[in-house]
Order: structure tokens, then C-alpha cells, then sequence
């Protein structure tokens, strides 16, 4: 069976990897190909801080709880592993800071230690008056993609840098499978209105002496749209940027300037550290994740595409979950094509 999956971001490559591992003996062969125009360090995972945290508010389809919970249980589950260093993964702890009283998240019982902030924790943040504290996982972007190139590449799958300018072109070559992991920029493949960037902008500095997260929360501000300190393995990253419908993909001074004021008021101690990198992406955002099969007839011929994109600020987040769902998806497509040896128990 001749598999391609469109795109090499967190979501593509998690996918191809979910899917190979639970077929490949169940399908001889499974050819599986990668195409990409960007592949890493180019790609919007590799500009994300990579912390575990969901939205704070419900989100539209349940089954988006689901995944995430299935994807801290498996990254928590490597943590303590060999192969957590080269996954660019380990256990972070950190602050969500308010202005006013808010509800739990409905990922409290999921993060580790979730507790409301003390009235002396609260003492280091004049500017905020509620918070909690928990204790997650950072996920580093730019190092998970090199892990998962490498397990991919131990599976004989390859990967060709090309544009892609229609599904139909790919469905042309003769694939029997197509996966849509293009992100942002999946409408450029297929119309869809309800796709958007959510453009972000954020400055690495090397700041070691960050042990822990600040997340703050403007009241009516939306996400990501006031200042956060994410440290990471090898370095912090500075943030506090959403802007919805900016395709500009250009570092912006005047942002630069609100995330470095932003984030020097809430830890003074930044004023000193020094800064290594700068870069802009775009999150896919979406009202809901688009995680979906559909036929695609080209001429005579009909090819399976499963959607996977519209992650928003949070595919590290959800993606091994999404991965999982979307190899589900591909297991009843080999059961409708008689071609799977592979007893259902195992997904």
C-alpha cells in the first residue's frame, strides 16, 4: 500500500509514525513517503516554547479532551526513559497568573501537583491576585522532529522536500492514502474558511537560572496575548504575541519590544539574559481540529485522504493523541479494503 503524508511538522511525522508502527507488519509493503516544502528547523513546531498546556476553556469537540490526555499519558510515560534527552522532553513546573478569580481547567487531574497559588507565592506577582501551580512537561520542537525523523527513517520511510500544490497531484501519482498534515497552510490545498493563522512571535534568550514557567492571562484579551516565560532544555523562551488572520512572516521590532517589556516586568531578572534567537510562526487555528476521512475522485480513480490539521497553539499538546485517532481512521480503511491481518484490539 502506497502511503504519503503531506506535511513534517509535530503533526505529520507523529502521524506517519503512529500509523507505520501499528501497519507495517499487518501491510507488506507499506510505502510510505513524507513530502514537505519545510521541513525542520523551518517548520512551526520548531518555533513553539513545546510546554504541555491545553486552552483553559472546553473546547468544541469533546474528543479534543481525549487526546490530550492520551498524549501527556504517553509523553509521561517516556519521561524517565533513555530516549527522553533525544526527545527534547523532560518535567517542568510553573505559575498560570490572573487578574481575578477563574474556574479550575479541565486539565487539572491530568497535570501533576495542580494546586491555587498561596497568598506569599502570590506576594512575587504584584500584578496578579489569583494563580495556580502545577507541575507538566516541556516537549522541545526542534529536537522531537529530529527524534522522529529517525525513528522514521529506521522504518525505511522517505522523505522528498516539494511543494505540494493540490491533493489531486499526489492522488495522480498512484497513492492509495493521502495524509493532510499541512497545517496553516492546508487551505491552500483545499478551500477552508474556517482555517486561520493565529501569527506568534518569540525571542530565545539563554537564561538558565529560569527554573520555572510564567503563564499570564489578560481578562478579555484573548490567548497568547500577554506575556509567558516557557524555559526549555537549552534555552527560555519569551512570548506573548497572537495575531489572527497575519500571514507576515518577518520579525516585527514593535513586537519584539512588547514581548521583551512584557516579560522583563514580570521577571526583572531577564533584563540580563542573553538573547540567541528570534523567530515567527504561525499557528493553525480553527474552531476545532479537522480529524476526518474522504474520498477523493480523481478521474476514474478514488483516493482516501484523512484530514489532520487546525491545531491552533497547541499540536505538542495533542498530537499523539491526533495521531492515534487518525491511525484508527486508517484501520478501518484497510478493513473496508480487506487488506489488515491486525487484530482490532490492538488500537
Amino acid at each position: 500500500m502506497r502511503v504519503v503524508v503531506i506535511g513534517a511538522g509535530v503533526i505529520g511525522l507523529s502521524t506517519a509514525l503512529c500509523i507505520h508502527e501499528r501497519y507495517h507488519s499487518a501491510l507488506q509493503p507499506l510505502d510510505m513517503k513524507v513530502y514537505a516544502d519545510r521541513f525542520t528547523p523551518l517548520t512551526s513546531t520548531d518555533v513553539a516554547a513545546g510546554l504541555w498546556q491545553p486552552y483553559l476553556s472546553e473546547p468544541n469537540n469533546p474528543q479534543e479532551k481525549e487526546w490530550n490526555q492520551q498524549t501527556f499519558d504517553y509523553l509521561l510515560s517516556h519521561v524517565q526513559s533513555p530516549s527522553a534527552e533525544a526527545m527534547g522532553l523532560a518535567l517542568v513546573s510553573g505559575y498560570n497568573l490572573f487578574h481575578d478569580a477563574v474556574p479550575d481547567p479541565y486539565w487539572k487531574d491530568t497535570v501533576l501537583g495542580f494546586r491555587k497559588l498561596t497568598p506569599r507565592e502570590l506576594d512575587m506577582f504584584p500584578d496578579y491576585s489569583y494563580g495556580w501551580f502545577n507541575t507538566s512537561l516541556i516537549l522541545e520542537g526542534k529536537t522531537y522532529l529530529q527524534w522522529l525523523t529517525e525513528r522514521l527513517t529506521e522504518r525505511g520511510v522517505s522523505f522528498f522536500q516539494r511543494k505540494v500544490e493540490s491533493l489531486e497531484e499526489v492522488a495522480r501519482g498512484g497513492t492509495d492514502v493521502i495524509i493532510n498534515c499541512t497545517g496553516v497552510w492546508a487551505g491552500a490545498l483545499q478551500p477552508d474558511p474556517l482555517l486561520q493563522p493565529g501569527r506568534g512571535q518569540i525571542v530565545k534568550v539563554d537564561a538558565p537560572w529560569m527554573k520555572h514557567f510564567l503563564i499570564t492571562h489578560s481578562s478579555g484579551g484573548g490567548i497568547y496575548t500577554s506575556p509567558y516565560i516557557i524555559p526549555g532544555i537549552h534555552s527560555v523562551t519569551l512570548g506573548g504575541i497572537f495575531q489572527l488572520g497575519n500571514w507576515s512572516e518577518v520579525n516585527s521590532a514593535q513586537d519584539h519590544n512588547t514581548i521583551w517589556k512584557g516579560c522583563c516586568k514580570l521577571e526583572p531578572t531577564l533584563k540580563n539574559a542573553r538573547i540567541v534567537g528570534e523567530h515567527t510562526g504561525f499557528r493553525p487555528v480553527r474552531p476545532q481540529i479537522r480529524l476526518e476521512r474522504e474520498w477523493l475522485h480523481v478521474g476514474s480513480a478514488s483516493t482516501e485522504v484523512i484530514h489532520n490539521y487546525g491545531h491552533g497553539g497547541y499540536g505538542l499538546t495533542i498530537h499523539w493523541g491526533c495521531a492515534l485517532e487518525a491511525a484508527k481512521l486508517f484501520g478501518k480503511i484497510l478493513e473496508e479494503k480487506k487488506l489488515s491481518r491486525m487484530p482490532a484490539s490492538h488500537l
